[in-house]
């Protein structure tokens, strides 16, 4: 009896160029000339996505791009769009196959329990019975919903049915302080909040109920909240501040208007939601994506670049889409985005490391194969996780061939911080070891870096392009991303700012409550007009790869999750005893992320164990504890400009191991002489490196 054989592998991006070839007569001798082409193009290109996704409209565009410079082009003009119509319209289909929307497990699951799996009609269901119960709160469109949720499905059905009658949904996770979470939900004044009573991390579980009283208490443009029992009943402390439900009863109706209900066609630009990404001064910067424009470059990033959804299943499950991430992170908007075509997202709460506390309450060491092992029982396809994660599980000695079967897994993803060459070589021979030799040439990774700022990615991977560890592959289609020198001109095989020349669909609509722009223009476009300037240092290589150096701006990016050093120096100087601080990150190429926090404490007072635990816990209670320090210093004086500014770039370039001279100039400086203490750490750092 003959076996049925694997249908051959062919990579989306090579369906995509037949598809040019087929219906518009393109053809391209390499990926470069179809990148030039894709930039220089743009009307073709992007219309060529629209197509190639079968994107629908009630009614006709007039234009693709309007022309007009960054940051006031518009895209798609008279197209009408919703996220969540995108997302249902696989229904019925991903449904006669037999696939799941959504399949979960959580820390106290994993292991213990079956997944949890959500249909598509169910996911349709609940997302319309959410969504007429929004509609019978008031919620109108452009009203703003927020949530304090963790990753897990009840987020992801809120954000559809909030998005589907024309909400701006914003999300924060649960780790989040009461601080952070209301510089962030202050700004744009929400009418509805959904919630948590608390989250499990780390084998510890964490009782928020007080937090979200207080988020009530300080929201009073909140009329309704949506309370999920995530640890078990325990609403009375939020009752007393709003009117209350409970997300169950919320979903729960099924009736004629929940089965005729579909999602509004909104204009193409329509807000979407609301993310954050932090400057170094001021608050958290509310950035505003719309409908159309997320949903196509997330078609183009997920289809052709990170290869979801090709045409070769790895096993009869179908794609199963998994990138760790928590809530706070722009990962989980990508994660979710997986939906738009029809593919199953495996989604995990909790510690990447597993429990790190055992029964007893003591402390242990993190167990990495905690995802290995959850992938390998819902039988992921794609697997993506902060480069972190990769670095931890290498200096860990995770061994997969322990983690049960991952022979489904044919795509390895990272961002958030630069991919070292060690870690990725490390992923490499443990999928060569799962299946031999011959393993290793299928072992794929698709390394990406793009930003919160326009939710999407910059540069990324392609499956016919040559792999090097420690750089990713190419720029992505659509992206006229370059490297330029101090003079503002392009340079190859050499480090400079990281510059976007031409418009993309996802760049934002605009700062929520930001007169005039000024926010938005100062953030991206002050170096530049008219150009980019997305805060990263970039080396383009003469063969199209793509190595990130790390910001070249002061944001802080622990883990994934990037905060401005503003809200830190919030939480640390309200403490009494310091009187100044300055926090650097020196995540670069690829190296772990080393942050250090130098403080002026009051006379008199020593950076003692009490006072260092009093700094670290300040931190950990308004921002989240990925941003506590790697090391505290006491110092005399935090290096200012003459306008007071704290100088943090130069220190940090300091610190890299560039020259004095080069980084700062003393005359500009208010208080120069300060500047000795740092040589001298730099120079003990680079004295220890080379040891």
């Amino acid at each position: 009896m003959t076996q049925p054989t694997t249908p051959p592998f062919v990579p989306q991006i090579r369906l995509y160029q037949n598809w040019l070839r087929e219906h518009r007569g393109l053809s391209f001798d390499s990926y470069d000339d179809l990148w030039r082409w894709s930039t220089t193009d743009l009307d073709a290109f992007w219309q060529s996505i629209w197509d190639y996704g079968d994107l629908r409209s009630p009614t006709l565009h007039s234009v693709v791009c309007d022309g007009a410079p960054m940051p006031r082009t518009k895209w798609f003009v008279g197209a009408q769009y919703n996220y969540a119509q995108q997302v249902l319209r696989h229904v019925g289909a991903a449904d006669a196959a037999g696939l799941s929307a959504i399949i979960s497990h959580n820390e106290k699951s994993l292991g213990t329990a079956p997944a949890r799996h959500l249909s598509w009609p169910e996911l349709r269901r609940q997302v319309a019975s959410l969504a007429l119960h929004l509609q019978a709160q008031g919620v109108q469109p452009g009203d703003r919903v927020a949530a304090y949720l963790p990753n897990i499905p009840e987020a992801a059905v809120a954000f559809l049915a909030t998005v589907s009658i024309g909400g701006v949904w914003s999300i924060c996770a649960p780790d989040m302080g009461t601080h952070a979470v209301l510089d962030r939900f202050r700004q744009i004044e929400p009418k509805v909040l959904f919630a948590c009573d608390g989250v499990t991390y780390g084998g510890r579980d964490f009782d928020r109920t007080a937090v979200v009283a207080e988020l009530c208490a300080a929201l009073p443009s909140v009329r309704h909240v949506i309370l999920h029992d995530n640890l078990g009943p325990n609403t009375d402390a939020i009752k007393k501040i709003a009117a209350c439900a409970d997300f169950t009863g919320a979903t729960a109706r099924t009736d004629a208007k929940t089965n005729a209900f579909e999602p509004m066609w909104l204009p193409f630009d329509h807000p979407l939601w609301i993310v954050y990404s932090s400057g170094t001064t001021g608050l958290p910067k509310p950035i505003v994506h719309g409908h159309g424009g997320t949903v196509i470059v997330a078609q183009a990033l997920k289809g052709l670049h990170n290869d979801v959804g090709c045409s070769y299943d790895a096993n009869s499950l179908g794609e199963r889409y998994h990138w760790y991430s928590s809530t706070g992170w722009v990962m989980w908007n990508a994660q979710i985005s997986g939906l738009l075509s029809g593919t199953t997202c495996c989604i995990f709460d909790g510690n990447p490391g597993g429990s790190t506390v055992d029964a007893a309450g003591n402390k242990v060491a993190p167990d990495w194969t905690t995802l290995w092992r959850f992938a390998a029982e819902l039988g992921v396809t794609f697997f993506g996780a902060g480069a972190a994660f990769f670095a931890n599980c290498l200096k860990a000695g995770v061994d997969l061939t322990t983690c049960g079967d991952l022979s489904s897994v044919r795509a390895l993803g990272t961002t958030g911080s630069p991919l070292s060459a060690e870690a990725q070589r490390w992923g490499t021979e443990q999928f060569a070891r799962l299946a031999g030799t011959e393993a290793q040439k299928d072992s794929w990774w698709c390394n990406i870096s793009g930003g919160t700022d326009f939710a999407g990615a910059f540069i990324g991977g392609n499956r016919e392009l040559p792999q090097v560890p420690g750089e990713m592959q190419c720029r992505l289609l659509g992206c006229a991303v370059e490297a330029w020198n101090e003079q503002g001109q392009p340079v190859i095989d050499e480090v400079g700012e990281l510059v976007c020349s031409q418009p993309i669909p996802s760049m934002p609509l605009y700062f929520w409550g930001d007169e005039g722009n000024q926010r938005y223009l100062s953030s991206y476009f002050d170096m530049y007009p008219g150009v980019w300037r997305h805060g990263d240092w970039l080396k383009v290589g003469r063969h199209g790869g793509c190595i990130i150096y790390g910001r070249s701006d002061a944001t802080i990016n622990r883990h994934g999750l990037r905060m401005g050093t503003s809200e830190l120096y919030s939480a640390v100087e309200a403490l009494p005893e310091v009187l100044d601080s300055m926090v650097v990150d020196l995540e670069y190429l690829g190296r772990e992320s080393y942050m250090p926090l130098f403080v002026v404490l009051r006379e008199g007072v020593t950076l003692d164990d009490t006072v260092r635990s009093r700094i670290n816990e300040a931190i950990k209670t308004a921002l989240s504890p990925r941003f506590v320090p790697n090391e505290i210093f006491q110092v005399a004086e935090i290096p200012r400009t003459l306008s007071g500014k704290k100088q943090e770039l130069p220190i940090k370039k300091l610190l890299l191991g560039q020259p004095l001279e080069k980084v700062v100039n003393r005359e500009a400086m208010a208080n120069p002489g300060c500047l000795e203490w740092y040589v001298a750490l730099a120079r003990s750092r680079q004295s220890a490196a080379s040891d």
